[in-house]
C-alpha cells in the first residue's frame, strides 16, 4: 500500500476548519469529489464505530484510533459495506484492514495547517489523489469564504 499526503494552509481558525471537515452540512461538499452524496456516521469515540457511505449505503467501516478535537483524528479501516451487507472477514477486507486515514490540523497566528494522509492500494491511487486534491481545496474555499 502507498501512503498519500495532502496539505493546505488555510486562512481560518482550526475549529472552523475542523467543523467544515466533519459537520454534516459541509462534509458532503468536500467529499463529493470521491462520491457525490457521501456521508459519514460516527460515535466519535476512540475504538468506536465510524462508517463512510455513498448514497446507496455502500462504503467503509472504520474505528478512530486517535482523537484530539479539533486537532487530530485518525481512522483505521476495518471493513466494507456493500449493498447494506457488512464485511470485516473476507480476504479482500483482510488485505486492507488497518489501513489508516489521518487528519492533522495545527493553528499558528490564525492560519490552520491541514494535512490529510491515506494508505491506499495502487488500484485506488488515482481516485484518492483526485478526491483529496480537490477535497482539500474545497475545505480551504469553504473555510476562507467567511
Amino acid at each position: 500500500m502507498k501512503n498519500l499526503k495532502f496539505s493546505k494552509e488555510i486562512n481560518a481558525p482550526v475549529q472552523k476548519v475542523w467543523d467544515i471537515l466533519w459537520t454534516t452540512d459541509t462534509y458532503g461538499k468536500w467529499t463529493r469529489f470521491f462520491t457525490d452524496g457521501s456521508r459519514m456516521e460516527s460515535d466519535w469515540q476512540v475504538g468506536g464505530r465510524t462508517v463512510f457511505l455513498d448514497p446507496d449505503n455502500n462504503g467503509m467501516i472504520a474505528t478512530i484510533t486517535e482523537l484530539d478535537v479539533p486537532r487530530k483524528v485518525y481512522f483505521s479501516h476495518q471493513g466494507q459495506i456493500i449493498k447494506g451487507v457488512e464485511d470485516t472477514t473476507s480476504d479482500e477486507v483482510k488485505a486492507f484492514a488497518g489501513a489508516m486515514e489521518k487528519y492533522d490540523l495545527e493553528e499558528k497566528d490564525g492560519i490552520t495547517y491541514l494535512e490529510m494522509s491515506v494508505e491506499v492500494f495502487e488500484d485506488f491511487e488515482q481516485m484518492m489523489i483526485n478526491g483529496f486534491t480537490k477535497g482539500i481545496a474545497e475545505v480551504k474555499r469553504l473555510a476562507e469564504e467567511g
